[in-house]
């Protein structure tokens, strides 16, 4: 097995858009972004001959609490020994960048990534982080019948495996096999609109009748300013800690021209869309909309106190979900919500409680992830896990 620095976009995209879980923060353009804005990506990828089974993007935090790697939803590997051989180079990768640690936040189900099969995926030295890096409780719309997303829906036929060939007619030879990952039926409107909790239908039907309208930008950076009027409002009414403008300049920047058709499945390396809310004459709410192989996800949203009565937001949602079933997605990822508790309710006094009870309206599935953890390098680790507990002591979560 060789570990390398991966250096084709088309092949990394491709072997990422074979795989169960798609998360567009591992795509090629998503390392792009975070390059834009000052913070380095690290690329892996292991091979088997000619085939890839694994990637990794990894960036480089220069945090004041502690310089780290950071692997967002990665890596995504088709075997253990995959697994083992990206964390060994990851950990050699950041100790030459003098980093105090490695923190991994994987797109893993809590269930075993490579099938019933396989054994347990603990890492060496691994220890849970004090903070969550990305959203581990994910609220999501099967578009498609059966659930991609199931735990067991498998991603490929039993024995075709995972591996994406570096020559043009293995890549076909790819594209074929991802048909039989497509061969189910897509849900209707009328069934989706109908699975709503009540009062969500009620809401979408009284923002249509006052007279919300929804506008998908034709210039997502042109119009990302009046994004980020209302994200800075939401997040002074809330007090969350927001992206910085420029990661959202960035995103959209490298996004948005990705949009055009792909010609099949193996093309589909992402998009954006910027969805604007407009009620007599104003921007009331505003979201952007990431795209990645089939899947839709709800990554930004922000809306007016001054109409906080008109639910805008509800027909902006619905309006998103609309487009997806068009686009023929199977998943529509509404992200994060607060954790169940034992009895399979939320989490009332959580800081998602709120957005809990939003995005869970409109139907949908739970899927737990694993929780982000860390592989301390240095002694100093214990004074960032230290800083992080009291802050996690703060923010209640």
């Amino acid at each position: 097995m060789l570990i390398a620095d991966a250096r084709d976009p088309a092949a990394w995209d491709a072997f990422l858009n074979a795989q169960q879980f798609r998360p567009f923060l591992q795509s090629w353009t998503m390392g792009e972004v975070y390059r834009d804005t000052h913070q380095e990506p690290i690329r892996l990828e292991a091979r088997e001959g000619e085939s890839i089974i694994g990637i990794c993007q990894a960036i480089l935090v220069p945090a004041r609490r502690g310089r780290h790697l950071s692997v967002p939803y990665g890596p995504l590997v088709s075997s253990r020994e995959a697994l083992d051989a990206i964390v060994a180079r990851l950990k050699e990768i950041a100790r030459e960048k003098r980093c105090t640690f490695i923190r991994m936040s994987p797109f893993w189900a809590q269930r075993a990534p490579f099938g019933p099969r396989s054994e347990s995926y603990e890492i060496s030295d691994a220890i849970p982080s004090p903070l969550h890096l990305l959203a581990e409780h994910l609220w999501y719309l099967p578009l498609r019948t059966p659930n991609f997303w199931n735990e067991q829906t498998s991603p490929l036929p039993e024995g075709e495996g995972l591996g994406v060939r570096a020559s043009e007619d293995k890549k076909n030879e790819y594209e074929d096999s991802a048909k039989h990952r497509e061969i189910s039926t897509p849900r209707s409107e009328e069934e989706i609109f109908k699975q709503m909790r009540s009062t969500a239908r009620n809401l979408i039907r009284r923002a249509e009748k006052d007279g919300v309208t929804i506008q998908i930008s034709q210039d997502p950076v042109r119009d990302l300013p009046q994004f980020l009027t209302l994200h800075d409002e939401t997040r002074k009414r809330h007090g969350f800690t927001p992206y910085t403008d420029a990661f959202f300049r960035a995103q959209v920047a490298h996004f948005a021209p990705r949009n055009e058709p792909a010609r099949s499945e193996r093309d589909r390396s992402g998009g954006c869309t910027l969805y604007l809310a407009r009620y007599q004459g104003e921007t009331v709410a505003a979201s952007i909309h990431m795209h990645m192989g089939g899947e839709t996800s709800y990554h930004h949203g922000a809306s007016a106190e001054k109409w906080k009565k008109i639910p805008a937001s509800y027909l902006l949602q619905w309006t998103a979900i609309q487009d997806a079933l068009k686009r023929g997605d199977h998943i529509y990822n509404f992200w994060g919500i607060a954790p169940q508790t034992n009895n399979q309710k939320p989490i009332t006094n959580h800081p998602f409680a709120g957005v809990t009870l939003f995005k869970t309206g409109f139907g949908g599935e739970l899927l737990n992830l694993v929780h982000c953890f860390d592989l301390p390098l240095t002694p100093s680790y214990k004074l960032t896990r230290a800083f992080e507990n009291l802050r996690k002591w703060k923010r209640g979560f």
